[in-house]
């Protein structure tokens, strides 16, 4: 059974439309019959989705959608499926994937819990990208950040033994949640003898990120696998 708290912290995430620029309303109007999938309760075959056998990486809440489009271009021998609720970065990264060109990539707009119960099949994923949700940093706003128990344990039942599930963040305390979530969880363990992991090569630094290092901000990265 559902924790009721988390139930009710997924059912704080609707569709959220903000506005949209000309070329994101243009983009999603042409974008999504093109490289949109459709929310449907039942369960998606990937490789058609894709048009192909290649190894699968979701992302959840990809923002404007920049990075994801990068590490999409930079692999092309992967496929991304990446779902946001937020119209300006689905818009956004629609208009990325047309400029780019690029054919390995795929948006849901829609709940990501919701498409992780009834889309995606246990053991269908080889990856998982959650990078910079958001932090909440008030005490009493932390039942609504994305990185919790039930939803680890949801993603981690969805990869294939050794995948990966990677997060990222900017907020030292999140990122120390993150690890204890992530460690406790059955199934999966850390990819580093303890702690945290240095940034892989897949994932790009931002201008943001950058920009924080050099203030001397730090940045975390949490990879666990598999077993």
């Amino acid at each position: 059974m559902e924790n009721p708290a988390f139930q009710r912290h997924i059912r704080s995430f609707v569709l959220r439309q903000g506005h949209l620029s000309a070329a994101q309303k243009r983009a999603m109007d042409e974008g999504m019959p093109r490289w949109g999938v459709e929310f449907r309760p039942e369960s998606l075959d990937l490789a058609a989705t894709f048009g192909r056998e290649a190894p699968k990486i979701l992302e959840i809440g990809f923002g404007m959608g920049g990075a994801t489009a990068e590490i999409a271009a930079a692999n092309p021998d992967k496929d991304y499926l990446g779902i946001e609720v937020h119209s300006p970065g689905v818009g956004n990264l629609l208009k990325l994937i047309e400029e780019k060109q690029l054919t390995n990539l795929r948006l849901i707009r829609h709940d990501a819990v919701e498409v992780l119960d009834t889309m995606l099949a246990d053991g269908s994923l080889d990856g998982v990208h959650i990078f910079f949700p958001d932090p909440w940093p008030k005490k009493r706003h932390h039942k609504r950040r994305l990185i919790q128990a039930e939803l680890i344990g949801k993603l981690t039942r969805k990869l294939k033994p050794g995948g990966y599930l990677h997060a990222a963040t900017d907020w030292e305390e999140y990122a120390q949640q993150i690890l204890e979530v992530f460690s406790n969880t059955e199934g999966l363990g850390n990819s580093v003898d303890e702690g945290y992991a240095p940034r892989p090569d897949y994932r790009p630094l931002t201008k943001f990120e950058a920009r924080g290092i050099r203030l001397g901000h730090g940045v975390w990265d949490i990879i666990f696998l598999r077993r």
